[in-house]
């Protein structure tokens, strides 16, 4: 078990993120076949690993500069191209969007290496 020197979001989706997803033509959807109902899609969840923090507003700053790389991350998974992304990528839509989650603390309980593959800069 090891203590990562990190803090993380837990980024769960909201209605209209799932409304969106549900609305997408079958053709452009990464995962068509797949539940794309609320439910399923709090289920799985994402986590985003960040710098260290010690306070709240730490998390809060970390937030502002990350929020659209999340969002644009999480549209590109259903959506690569962005053909079919919300016109006006905002704080505020994302906060519409998705329910974070704050996680002070990230501990890793595998006893195989990290494996860091960089998907972009």
């Amino acid at each position: 078990m090891k203590l990562l020197n990190r803090a993380a979001f837990a980024l769960l989706p909201r209605q209209p993120f799932a409304d969106w997803v549900s609305a997408l033509p079958a053709d452009t959807a990464q995962a068509s076949d797949q539940d794309t109902s609320l439910a399923a899609l709090r289920a799985e969840g994402t986590l985003y690993l960040i710098d260290e923090v010690f306070s709240e507003e730490d998390f809060a700053a970390a937030q502002s500069d990350h929020w659209r790389k999340m969002f644009e991350n999480e549209l590109s998974a259903w959506d690569e191209f962005a053909d079919h992304w919300p016109g006006n990528l905002s704080a505020e839509l994302f906060d519409a969007w998705f329910e974070l989650q704050p996680q002070l603390m990230a501990i890793d309980l595998s006893s195989k290496p990290l494996m860091l593959a960089p998907l972009q800069d």
